[in-house]
Order: C-alpha cells, then sequence, then structure tokens
C-alpha cells in the first residue's frame, strides 16, 4: 500500500540535506504509527498516556493487548520495546524489536533500541551490529554514529 512512498522517503534518508532527511523520518514514523488507522494509532496513544502517568502495569497490558489483537502492528511492538527497555528488562524489550525488525526491516528505530539494550546487556559486538544495520537505513543518524564509536572503542 505505501511501498512507493516508503521506498522514496528510505532513499531521502540518505539525503545530504539535512530538511529533506528529517521530513523523510517524520513522514516514516507517521506511517509506522498510523498502519492501524485512527482505531490503533489511539491504541498506542492511550498506552502513552498511561506510561507518561506512571502506570506501567495498565501501559504494558494495554500494549500487549494490542499486539494480541494486531500482531501484525509493528509500532505496536516497538512501544511496548521502548516500555521494556526503559524498566530494564532488556531481554523482553530485545525480543519486540526483533518482532519489528521481522515485521519492518527498515524500522531504524527498533534497531536503534536492539543496540541500546545490548549495549545495556554487555553485549558489543551485536550492538554494533545493530547500529550499522541502523545506519544502513539512516546514515546521518547522529546518535547512532556516537554509540557506533563508542561501541568500537569498548573492542579496540
Amino acid at each position: 500500500m505505501h511501498e512507493p512512498v516508503i521506498a522514496s522517503l528510505l532513499k531521502d534518508l540518505q539525503s545530504t540535506d539535512a530538511a529533506i532527511r528529517d521530513r523523510a523520518t517524520q513522514a516514516l514514523w507517521q506511517i509506522w504509527f498510523e498502519q492501524k488507522g485512527v482505531v490503533g494509532l489511539e491504541r498506542l496513544r492511550r498506552a502513552q498516556s498511561l506510561l507518561e502517568a506512571g502506570n506501567v502495569t495498565d501501559a504494558e497490558s494495554s500494549l500487549t493487548a494490542l499486539v494480541q489483537d494486531q500482531p501484525d502492528f509493528a509500532e505496536a511492538w516497538n512501544r511496548r520495546a521502548v516500555l521494556y527497555y526503559t524498566q530494564g528488562q532488556y531481554h523482553k524489550a530485545i525480543a519486540d524489536c526483533e518482532m519489528v525488525i521481522r515485521l519492518n526491516p527498515v524500522h531504524f528505530g527498533a534497531l536503534h533500541g536492539l543496540g541500546l539494550c545490548q549495549i545495556a546487556l554487555g553485549n558489543v559486538a551485536a550492538a554494533i551490529s545493530a547500529f550499522r544495520r541502523a545506519l544502513a537505513i539512516q546514515p546521518y543518524a547522529l546518535t547512532n554514529q556516537r554509540l557506533l564509536l563508542e561501541c568500537m572503542l569498548r573492542l579496540s
């Protein structure tokens, strides 16, 4: 459905023009969040509101119900991965990031999250792999560039 648009946006992520890259990044996030229409987006927002209110248990339950109802909704998995990461549940976050990447191989956010989880667990080589994959999609992402370099220095 969005394949030609996504292909064009992915190409724009490679641009030397920061404004073009920023627009492409925002457009991709919008597509990913809106994958399941208004109802899916509203359920993501509800879970985020719960999380922001400090109600982690209900936020997790809400996201779990969403991934059970819509198992192909990559952003629901990604939001739950973020929740798990913030709670220090890195193995659960990794499992969800891997599901996101299976569903959406160009999800640079999930690749970034995967790298962060691997760093937290001390798996530097796996973190390097994740950051390299993210940078292949979004080469000008300074945070991923920095994290990749930091990981490579740890191995040297």
